[in-house]
């Protein structure tokens, strides 16, 4: 089982990479993200790998971090969602993003990923929420606030963010600026004071 690469990029294509290391090249499947990330053919780099062994194939999937490798695998315990849509999620939201958007319960967000339609999206929104503690990747709301209001009705948080996205702030940003506004003022904020204490985070 392979863990963790060291070594020399020794090519970059268009859904994987090529690592050199000691003279044997091993190929990576890697989101779009992590290829963007990695640094040029000939230097050094390290990937986290999840090894996915079956009897007609071996195949290595790479990440930039042990955060974005554990997405990967919690990903793929949602019904629906396998390895190529676990990897094109995470090409499209970095571990914070995606954070936010379970946290949040956005399912626009999540359905920005290429092939991720909005029942997946929703499934994974759901099914993950009370997962991400275990994961160091994004930024934590208390949970009062993340309740989502009966009937589907708006909160002071989604308030804030819609707020802020209408505004021109990009959603993502928005939600980890009303993240910690919510820290700050507490739970039973109202959105004005979200928002203020939001637009305060994100002039900083």
């Amino acid at each position: 089982m392979i863990g963790k690469l060291k070594g020399v990029v020794d090519e970059i294509a268009e859904d994987h990479v090529v690592i050199d290391v000691g003279g044997v090249g091993y190929v990576a499947f890697c989101g779009a993200r992590t290829l963007r990330n990695l640094p040029a053919a000939g230097e050094a780099t390290v990937l986290f790998i999840e090894t996915f062994l079956r009897e007609d194939m071996l195949r290595l999937y790479g990440f930039g971090s042990e955060v974005e490798r554990g997405w990967f695998r919690l990903l793929q315990n949602v019904q629906g969602v396998g390895a190529r849509l676990a990897l094109a999620v995470l090409g499209t939201l970095s571990p914070a993003e995606l954070a936010n958007a379970v946290s949040l319960q956005d399912r626009a967000m999540v359905s920005r990923a290429p092939g991720v339609g909005p029942k997946v999206a929703a499934r994974i929104v759901t099914e993950l929420k009370d997962k991400i503690p275990a994961l160091a990747g994004g930024i934590d709301l208390p949970a009062a606030a993340l309740a989502p209001a009966a009937g589907g009705a708006s909160t002071p948080v989604t308030d804030a963010i819609s707020a802020l996205s209408n505004l021109g702030y990009p959603r993502e940003q928005a939600a980890s600026a009303v993240a910690v506004a919510v820290k700050d003022a507490g739970e039973d904020a109202a959105s004005p004071t979200l928002i203020r204490l939001a637009l305060k985070a994100l002039s900083r």
